[in-house]
Parts: structure tokens; C-alpha cells; sequence
């Protein structure tokens, strides 16, 4: 219920489907052309853009939410794991109806992935993806049995606190305020790691989410933690980003100096399912259209959102999403703005259809990048 990139057309034999991206070298090879979005449709992208623009309608449907079956083989149920909402008679997730803001969203954004997963040649199943594309979702959805929730962490969107909130519901922190370097593989479970009679069980009988964040601002964010902080990052992507963008670099640049407009540039040239995770469009990362997700919450009210899902689960009192910390600044919007303004609107332009089906099928405005609204 929940939509994801077009998949490829098919194209003639010995030909590069139609409407996938170029595929580039690794970092330092250079390549011919710049790579390019899914291929939408005229009709398809002007929806997206006409979702993604305004508030559009606001509807009544709900995400469907399938009933727990017991199963053999498969891990018990525990009395009591059952989401704390309840279903509908229409199928639909309870939410509360004093959240009108929520109830708000939520109908947008169902309604949405409906209209464009329901489209030809979208995806209906992971099984329907092509195997890279199904690899980086299952190595993206983390899995608790004991709680019987799947969850999809999309980088830049507090997916280490999450991340924190699983390794405490299975007993391997005491509480989600231990003050420990963040190990992203031990300790948690990926969908991967399980055989697909197990991953197929998982997908259809537990509760399955995922949180997003306005585009652009999770891009900023990116930019400024990996160039402005991760030496790693520096070296492996920095670097080369100066080399390539930058006239007189030299041959060998620190990558600590990289700036937004040459990171906009490097995402223009980049196929989307071979970017880094930290800033790989969501609908590649977490393919909304082939797994049914029963839940979308925002960056925007995390904690709300996110203490909300821990309700559904029917974790623990104690357990709670962390507070975010008094020294973390995330992007702001005045700051994006700068940044954006700051750019060439023709790179902006090459840029925002990587992340088209992202604005569009979580409701996100585009941005106004008007020499009006930039001189504001």
C-alpha cells in the first residue's frame, strides 16, 4: 500500500531497459553521460508533481492492515504482541481520531500509493523486483519477532535511535539512553538474513513501517554530517567529488570542502540504485509498492509518530523513543533554503526527478527556489 520507483520497460534484446538510469563506473572511472531516474510517464510524473506541489485531497480510505493468522514454522505468537490499534471493519488501522493531523497525512499518503502503485508495471511483491533492487530492501528491513513488526530504516531519518529501540525490546540494551557508539549489523535482525519462506511470512502477518523526511532536507543533512564530519566519507566520496567537479583541484584533495552544489552535481551523474544508502531515494531503499507498509511516519513529528508505532506493538511502558539530544542541530528549513537558493536552477532542476516519486508519494512540497522566494 505503500509506493515505490517504476520498474524499467522492457527493451530489445541487447538493449539497456528503457527508463534505467546509466549505469556509472565506481568512483573514479569516469563515464559518458549522466545517469537518470525510472522512466515516468508524462501523465504519471505531472500526478507526482500535482501530489507533491499542494495538499491535495483529502481522503477517507484507509492502509490496509491484514489480520495475524497463526502459523506453523514460524516464531509464536506472545500473548499480548498484537499491535495496540485495532482494525476496522473496513481493514483499515485505527488511529486516534483527535490526531486529525495525523488521520490527515496518513489518508494523503495512502490514498497516493494506492493510485501510483496501482499503476502498470509496478511492483505488486519483493519477488517482482529485480534481485539487486530486492537485495538492498531486504538488507533494509529490520526484523522483531518477539514484537512481530518489520521496519524499514531509511538513513538521515533517526534510524540509529530506532535501531537503539530494537536492540532494547530484544534485551540487548537495557535502555535506549546508554551512551554507546551505534553498531548498525550486531545485534538486529535483517529481513536478509532469513530464508523466503521466512521473509514471506514476516511480510504478510506483521505489522510493517517506515519513517521519511522531506528529500532535500535529509540531502542537506547528509551533506553536512558526511563531508563535514566523517573522515571516511572525505576520503572515499569527497575526494573524488572534488576531483571530478572542481576545475584545478590537484590530484589529490582532502574531500573535506565539498560543497552543496558539487554534492548536487555528484548525486546528477550517480544511477539511484547504486547510491550510498544515506542519500538513495526511499522508494529505493524501502520499494513502498512491493511491500505493504501499514504505517508512514514523518521525521517532521518523529517522537509523536514514533511513540505512536510503540504503542501499536505493545512495547514495554519504560521502552520510549529517545529524546533528541539538547547538542543535535538538524537542518533547518532556513538553512536549506540558503543552500538550495544558493544553487544553479538548472542543477536543481537535474536533480529533484531522482527524488520525484519521494515528494510525491509522502505528500512533500517541492521547493520554491523563485528568485522571489530566494531574495526574501
Amino acid at each position: 500500500m505503500f509506493p515505490r520507483p517504476m520498474t524499467p520497460l522492457a527493451a530489445p534484446n541487447g538493449a539497456e531497459p528503457l527508463g534505467r538510469a546509466v549505469r556509472r563506473a565506481p568512483l573514479g572511472r569516469a563515464r559518458a553521460g549522466l545517469g537518470g531516474p525510472p522512466l515516468l510517464l508524462p501523465s504519471m510524473l505531472m500526478f507526482a508533481v500535482i501530489v507533491a506541489s499542494s495538499g491535495l485531497l483529502l481522503m477517507i480510505e484507509r492502509g490496509i492492515l491484514a489480520e495475524m493468522k497463526p502459523l506453523p514454522l514460524h516464531p509464536p505468537i506472545r500473548e499480548g504482541s498484537a499491535w495496540r490499534g485495532t482494525v476496522s471493519r473496513t481493514g483499515g488501522l485505527s488511529l486516534n481520531a483527535e490526531d486529525s493531523d495525523l488521520q490527515v497525512r496518513q489518508d494523503i499518503r495512502n490514498r497516493t500509493l494506492r493510485a501510483v502503485c496501482g499503476q502498470p508495471g509496478m511492483p505488486r511483491d519483493p519477488w517482482d523486483l529485480p534481485l539487486g533492487q530486492r537485495r538492498t530492501l531486504l538488507r533494509h528491513i529490520l526484523v522483531s519477532d518477539r514484537y512481530r513488526f518489520l521496519y524499514c530504516y531509511v538513513p538521515k531519518v533517526a534510524c540509529s535511535n530506532w535501531k537503539r529501540v530494537l536492540k532494547v525490546l530484544a534485551g540487548v540494551l537495557h535502555s535506549v539512553d546508554v551512551r554507546l557508539k551505534m553498531d548498525h549489523r550486531n545485534d538486529l535482525v535483517f529481513l536478509a538474513d532469513l530464508r523466503p519462506e521466512e521473509i514471506r511470512y514476516r511480510l504478510q502477518h506483521y505489522f510493517k513501517f517506515l519513517f521519511v523526511r522531506d528529500p532535500l532536507e535529509r540531502l542537506l543533512s547528509a551533506y553536512r554530517n558526511k563531508f563535514g564530519e566523517i573522515r571516511e566519507y572525505q576520503q572515499r566520496y569527497g575526494a573524488e567529488i572534488v576531483r571530478r567537479y572542481r576545475a584545478g583541484a590537484g590530484p589529490s584533495p582532502a574531500g573535506d570542502d565539498v560543497t552543496f552544489p558539487e554534492f548536487l552535481r555528484y548525486l546528477v551523474d550517480e544511477d539511484t540504485e547504486r547510491m550510498n544508502e544515506h542519500w538513495m531515494p526511499v522508494y529505493h531503499l524501502c520499494q513502498p509498492c512491493a511491500v505493504h507498509y501499514d504505517f508512514v511516519g514523518s521525521y517532521e513529528r518523529l517522537e509523536t509518530d514514533a511513540n505512536q508505532v510503540l504503542e501499536w506493538v505493545r512495547a514495554p511502558p519504560h521502552v520510549r523513543f529517545p529524546a533528541r539530544q539538547a547538542w543535535y542541530r538538524p537542518a533547518s528549513r532556513e538553512s536549506l533554503h540558503y543552500h538550495l537558493c544558493s544553487a544553479p536552477p538548472a542543477l536543481l532542476q537535474d536533480v529533484l526527478p531522482k527524488y520525484i516519486l519521494d515528494f510525491s508519494l509522502f505528500a512533500y512540497p517541492l521547493p520554491n527556489v523563485t528568485r522571489e522566494a530566494c531574495h526574501q
